[in-house]
């Protein structure tokens, strides 16, 4: 009796039997990248549609050619950087009618300079020049850039330094500023000069790809507003917006970006503001040439579940800008590989009970200026697939069962121990 009861207890312990199964056959969807350069080291754009197929963190994606897998690396456009670095302001002082002062710089390479200029309405023209120490007798021109705070005329301000890519240890900046024309509130002085802050990197440098795309926008009240569905796990990193061709004029426009998931209250919706503008005009002999038509928005990438997206658009007394379209993008992704031959490559993805892969290609892998581009092909069904067996044990798979079998355990057990009661009382 005990020796069965032993064997029942081992059986529902026990892991179900399973043949051996491919990464293919458990792979739900297939995608074909065929390479019509040839082979070698190839890259392909990973696009916004596998990633709601595809498991977390795109772990489960895997190459094969030929029946062999090929190892892979991933890569973003532009790598994670650390926040802005603040530049030290020195020897702030007049020079006739023009403000100087030197910028000590993080010891990096970079492009743009913020500076923080207090004041409203005036147009200023900063000359720059690099420096590899402030006694240094040697100067290289870094440009003349014009700045501005146009705030009576409801336009924009720009205080930004857009440089070629630097790395001097101080730049010498001389800033000549005026009222704009018919103000008086403005007055130049050393004063105005807060402070500076050096970005990571310009914005334009970065590559995208489109997440979702609408040339659908509704009027509601005084917002142009859009609305897009998410799948989940799709990454979304910012907002375009392209305007009419014919529309020449300036305008600036607070922009307000909503996120709100599936199955969950109003009041988990998470809310991103920015503002686009479009400034070109000649004030005071100055030209002024700025446009931004896209608001940073980083949304979406840990959602488990598809959300409600709504750009709106605030114009104000304005009338409604004119929207062709607005995109949601994600920062550009791409899947490299060095493929032995020119044979198709498929990429499988669809399966949630793969790890993440250990490649030595991904950690020494180096973009290089031969690498070919590919495409990929329609996503499709595998035709292979098969569920991946459940290899729990039975216990954790049916724990109901489990409590069942106890107690007919207990009553076999009872049933006994009443017969051989009665046997002792006989």
């Amino acid at each position: 009796m005990k020796s069965a009861l032993l064997a029942l207890l081992l059986l529902w312990q026990a892991a179900p039997a399973s043949g051996p199964g491919s990464v293919q056959q458990y792979s739900r969807y297939q995608r074909t990248i065929a390479l019509h350069d040839g082979a070698g080291q190839t890259c392909v754009i990973i696009d916004a549609q596998v990633f709601p197929h595809a498991a977390a963190s795109l772990k489960d994606l895997r190459l094969y050619q030929n029946g062999h897998e090929l190892p892979y690396a991933i890569t973003l456009s532009e790598p994670v950087q650390p926040d802005g670095d603040a530049a030290r302001v020195l020897n702030l002082g007049e020079r006739g009618h023009t403000i100087v002062f030197d910028l000590q710089m993080p010891g990096r390479p970079y492009t743009d300079v913020d500076l923080d200029l207090a004041g409203q309405d005036y147009l200023a023209t900063a000359t720059v020049t690099g420096l590899d120490s402030l006694r240094s007798p040697n100067a290289t021109q870094l440009g003349e850039f014009t700045l501005f705070d146009l705030t009576s005329q409801h336009l924009s301000r720009s205080t930004t330094l857009h440089l070629q890519e630097s790395s001097f240890p101080y730049l010498h900046v001389v800033l000549t500023a005026s009222p704009v024309p018919g103000t008086r509130s403005f007055t130049a002085s050393p004063a105005m000069v807060k402070g500076a802050t050096v970005p990571p990197s310009r914005e334009a440098q970065s590559l995208y790809t489109v997440a979702a795309h609408t040339a659908s926008v509704v009027q509601q009240g005084r917002q142009t507003i859009a609305t897009f569905m998410l799948p989940e796990r799709v990454p979304v990193e910012r907002v375009s917006f392209d305007l009419a061709p014919s529309f020449k004029a300036n305008f600036s426009r607070d922009v307000r970006i909503s996120d709100h998931p599936e199955g969950t209250p109003e009041s988990a919706a998470e809310t991103i503001t920015g503002t686009i503008l479009r400034v070109h005009l000649t004030q005071a002999g100055r030209e002024i040439r700025q446009q931004q038509l896209s608001v940073p928005a980083t949304l979406g990438a840990n959602m488990q579940g598809g959300a409600s997206v709504k750009v709106a658009i605030d114009n104000g007394d304005d009338p409604p800008l004119p929207i062709t379209a607005v995109r949601l993008e994600m920062r550009q992704r791409k899947l490299c590989f060095s493929a032995p031959s020119a044979q198709p490559v498929t990429l499988f993805y669809g399966d949630t009970g793969l790890t993440a892969p250990q490649y030595d290609y991904a950690r020494l892998f180096s973009a290089t200026a031969g690498t070919r581009s590919a495409q990929l092909e329609p996503e499709q069904l595998n035709p292979t697939y098969r569920p991946r067996p459940d290899t729990r044990a039975l216990t954790e798979r049916y724990p109901d069962i489990l409590w069942i079998a106890l107690l007919a355990v207990i009553c076999i057990l009872a049933v006994v121990a009443l017969r051989s009661a009665r046997t002792i009382h006989r």
